[in-house]
């Protein structure tokens, strides 16, 4: 799928000038392995609610010399102005989307199976992990600042603290003072850890109609909420998951004349 060798190569740029190699590497290696779903979801979502724009949506797309947005040296962000171009705008906002859920990822997977009371090389390759999960998750807030995709972002990251930290304590069997906070089951453990994909896909959504100065109708939030129900904790490829909703160039896979309009800094 085109859209996610783009959205790939543009986290991937983001992230370039990682150092050391061996942190740079970590990271390169989560991200070639990782299903672009969301990235992939921002790019259908910018081309749903502007089809107007490229969205994502060609084949052909090329930004710089491969198609990625290509980060400055000094604060790892683009080097260029992704307003300047609406298309890299929406790469922009998928590559930032795509980092952040990678870094809340691999923070859940440690979470779940904590390395340090192993070997001191398992507790060296989770030192590692964690530190590749902390640049990711800045990388991918860096991309969406001073966009109105930032409040959903920051929302994401505060919901999935507080879901982890109830999910221990239902693991505890201990009852938690904030356990109706946000969801609909705050006991059961697989049930929490999928909010954190429901939450990204809806910021997908969110950060692709930001991208191009507009907000997503309420289906197209609602396809964000199918999916999740569909995927749970393990997102599959894009294409497996995205191909019932891609549509002819000449009908979107949204009719914001039907649907209120949301906006994109709504909880």
């Amino acid at each position: 799928m085109d859209q996610a060798d783009n959205c790939r190569r543009a986290a991937a740029e983001a992230v370039a000038d990682v150092e050391p190699p061996r942190l740079h590497d970590r990271i390169d290696a989560v991200l070639d392995s990782a299903s672009m779903l969301p990235g992939v979801l921002t790019l259908e979502s910018a081309a749903a609610v502007a089809p107007e724009t490229t969205g994502g949506l060609d084949p052909a797309l090329d930004h710089g010399h491969d198609g990625a947005v290509e980060p400055s040296a000094q604060t790892g962000g683009p080097a260029n102005d992704p307003s300047d171009d609406p298309t890299e705008a929406v790469l922009t906002h998928a590559a930032g989307v795509q980092l952040i859920y990678e870094g809340l990822r691999l923070t859940r997977s440690l979470s779940h199976d904590p390395p340090w009371a192993d070997s001191d090389d398992a507790a060296e390759d989770g030192d590692l992990t964690i530190l590749a999960a902390d640049i990711l998750v800045a990388r991918g807030f860096y991309l969406l600042a001073r966009t109105d995709a930032a409040g959903k972002a920051v929302r994401t990251v505060q919901a999935f603290g507080r879901d982890q930290t109830r999910r221990d304590a239902a693991a505890r069997d201990e009852q938690d003072p904030d356990a109706a906070f946000g969801h609909d089951d705050p006991t059961d453990p697989a049930s929490i850890d999928a909010n954190l994909e429901r939450d990204v896909l809806e910021l997908a959504v969110l950060a692709g109609a930001a991208a191009v100065d507009e907000t997503p109708s309420t289906r197209l939030l609602g396809i964000a909420d199918q999916l999740a129900d569909t995927v749970g904790t393990s997102l599959p490829a894009a294409t497996d998951c995205l191909a019932r909703f891609e549509t002819p160039p000449d009908r979107s896979i949204d009719d914001p004349t039907t649907d209120r309009a949301t906006s994109a800094t709504d909880p």
